[in-house]
Order: C-alpha cells, then sequence, then structure tokens
C-alpha cells in the first residue's frame, strides 16, 4: 500500500530500505517524480557504517545537478542519508527535487531535515511547473535543527546566469553558527565572480562564527577567492592559496568535481577545522564535501 507522503514509515534503519522501492514509486505517483528512462533506479540499503542519525557537528556541501532532473532524488537522498550531516547546503537544487529528497529521507531513512530556500531563478526547463509559473531553483539548506534569520541575497551581476546566497542561523554542534551557501558565476567568468565574493565576504565579515559553503566555480589560487581566504580556511587541511607555486597548490587540494579540480568549499570562520571527507556520486559531477568539526585534523580521503 502507498504511504502519503505526509506520513512518516516507522520501521528500523536496517528494514527501511526494503520499503524504499514502494515508497519511491507511490511518490512519484503522486508527485511526478519517477526516474527517467534509462535514469539510474532506486538505490538499495546504506552501506555499513552509515549514520543511523544525524551527526552533531557535521556540515556538508553539494551541487546536486548534472545529471539534473527529479529521477535521481532517490539517489541524492541516499547520499545524503549515508553521511547524514547536521547541515547540508545544495546548489543548482530546484525546490520540487529538494521536497522529493527531504521525503525519501524522512519517509526511507528516519531522518527529519528543516529546510530554507533561496532560488534566485524561476527555471521551467530545469525544474518543471507551468511555462507561466515555473520551478524555483538555486541553493537551499537542510538543517536537522531549526534555522531563524534567512536571508536570501541575488547579486547584483550574476553573469551568464542569475547567481546569489542564502544565509541562516542554526546549531552545529549544539552552539549557534551563520551558515552561508553560495554558488558563483561559472568558471570563465573570474571578474564577475570578484564583484559577487566582495558581496558575500563583507556579510561574512560580520560574524564572528560562521561556515561558508558552496560552488565557487574557481580553482583554491584564483584571485578573485583572495577576500574569501582572507577571512576564512577551507576544511581541507592541505589546500591553501599561493602566490609562488599556483601548480603546487593546486596538487595540495582534494579535488571536488568529475574533472578534476576544487571548486566546493566549506570555509571556517572562528570554527576549528576537522576530519575531510570528498565522496563521488553517480548522481552529480559534483563530488559531495562534508567535515566533521570537531575530530581533529586527519588525511584527507577521496
Amino acid at each position: 500500500m502507498c504511504v502519503h507522503s505526509g506520513e512518516a514509515i516507522v520501521l528500523s534503519r536496517g528494514a527501511r530500505w526494503i520499503a524504499a522501492a514502494v515508497t519511491a514509486v507511490c511518490l512519484g505517483l503522486l508527485q511526478g517524480a519517477g526516474p527517467p528512462n534509462g535514469g539510474l533506479s532506486p538505490a538499495g540499503p546504506l552501506p555499513p557504517g552509515a549514520a543511523e542519525a544525524a551527526v552533531p557537528d557535521r556540515v556538508a556541501t553539494w551541487n546536486i545537478c548534472n545529471p539534473c532532473g527529479s529521477g535521481n532524488d532517490f539517489g541524492r537522498a541516499t547520499e545524503i542519508a549515508t553521511y547524514a550531516p547536521q547541515v547540508i547546503a545544495l546548489q543548482e537544487a530546484c525546490v520540487r527535487d529538494v521536497e522529493r529528497i527531504r521525503r525519501y529521507l524522512e519517509e526511507v531513512y528516519g531522518l527529519d531535515y528543516r529546510v530554507a530556500y533561496g532560488p534566485v531563478l524561476r527555471n521551467w526547463n530545469r525544474c518543471g511547473g507551468l511555462p507561466w509559473r515555473p520551478g524555483g531553483y538555486g541553493q537551499a539548506i537542510l538543517s536537522a535543527a531549526p534555522m531563524t534569520d534567512r536571508v536570501s541575497v541575488e547579486y547584483p551581476d550574476g553573469g551568464s546566469e542569475d547567481r546569489g546566497y542564502l544565509a541562516v542561523t542554526t546549531l552545529v554542534d549544539g552552539r549557534p553558527v551563520r551558515v552561508f551557501n553560495t554558488h558563483l558565476a561559472e568558471r570563465r567568468q573570474g571578474e564577475v565572480r570578484a564583484g559577487q565574493i566582495e558581496v558575500l565576504a563583507a556579510e561574512v565579515a560580520r560574524h564572528d562564527r560562521a561556515l561558508v559553503l558552496g560552488d565557487f566555480n574557481a580553482v583554491p589560487n584564483s584571485p578573485e577567492l583572495a577576500p574569501m581566504w582572507a577571512l576564512a580556511p577551507d576544511t581541507d587541511p592541505g589546500c591553501r592559496p599561493s602566490t609562488t607555486d599556483a601548480d603546487a597548490a593546486a596538487a595540495a587540494c582534494t579535488t571536488t568535481t568529475d574533472w578534476d579540480s576544487k571548486f566546493d568549499y566549506v570555509f571556517l570562520r572562528g570554527i576549528p577545522p576537522g576530519t575531510h571527507h570528498i565522496r563521488p556520486s553517480p548522481y552529480s559531477d559534483h563530488h559531495l564535501l562534508y567535515t566533521d568539526l570537531n575530530r581533529g585534523q586527519a588525511a584527507p580521503d577521496k
């Protein structure tokens, strides 16, 4: 029997995966979210060692589009459930897709996330809807704790596509922190990104404790990133900009994309770095990046 999307499935963690395919089909029927022809089928059980609940000191960032489309939402939810961060910042996110991901997380994996949206576009081609009422597209933040003081800002110049940042205040490891989620202009638009970072950095500088997450579309040595590096280090302990040897600086950073570049960051302002993890995924050409903030430094893995 199909369970209505507003009702939670109360099962043990080990048994929930059995209901995954049925839930995916039911949600697809209710919301039009079935996998597209030739798409990836719903994932199976979580691997051994997967988190049983949201990890209080774990934060993550993930650009979830490409391959785009709602047919990947169950797989995206499974990836998030495996690591169960307290906070995860999503870029290139359609509101409809995030809603499905949240339902899968709750109904299949028992993970209850709040959501804050920061859409900067209405995009019918990417996000569905009606031509005169297209879906919202941009950033989203999922948090296991309540969020307050939401701010969504569109950059004055987005480049080839409107871009912006989303900010909220929430709890990470039991302490309040300002969380920023951004997606900067495309990789060949360094001058545009420079202007965007000026806007973002000015706001980040107002906070003593902040997490700045997102897809910056720039390698660490890119000159436009200098204002961010001046405010906060990245969670990758080996990744720092270098004015003398750009190749060496790039080699020291764990890549976060399928094309072997580091574009995704977790900048930590007023927060000690912790362990750093990069997880490639078939559901995006960006890897899921997460960090455990209070567990000491360890070598990055991939």
